[in-house]
């Protein structure tokens, strides 16, 4: 069975367009279904995203969750790419910096995602991407 590959997402429309039409909300279910998406295609990674949901909704109230659920979900990106035999291009470090610009982290992880996403589909039928 080959790994499930994710979605590509308009980096502008994930990081200003869909937050601002709906109040903000739109960035909860982004970083649910990113996080899902992980998971799903790498299952090495160990992650819940449902926590890593609630720990940027809820998070701020002591300061910390939201930026190591940043930190992680970067960190879980670089992984995913190094676990198929990619160069892990995503810095989970840049991610948490980019995070206290305009909320920019959004913009990077889902442009990282989509490249590797088109990168996986490429591969798709070679062994390294089948379970």
């Amino acid at each position: 069975m080959a790994r499930q590959i994710g979605k590509n997402r308009n980096i502008f429309l994930v990081w200003l367009v869909w937050p601002l039409l709906t109040l903000g909300v739109y960035h909860f279910v982004w970083w649910y279904k990113i996080n899902r998406e992980v998971g799903d295609f790498d299952d090495q990674i160990d992650v819940n995203p449902t926590m890593s949901v609630i720990a940027i909704l809820f998070g701020w109230i002591i300061i910390v969750p939201p930026f190591v659920s940043i930190y992680n979900t970067g960190q879980r990106i670089a992984t995913m790419q190094r676990d198929t035999d990619l160069t892990p291009t995503c810095n989970p470090w840049l991610g948490l910096l980019l995070s206290f610009f305009f909320g920019l982290h959004a913009l990077y992880y889902q442009s990282e995602l989509n490249a590797f996403w088109d990168r996986s589909r490429g591969f798709a039928g070679k062994t390294a991407y089948a379970r």
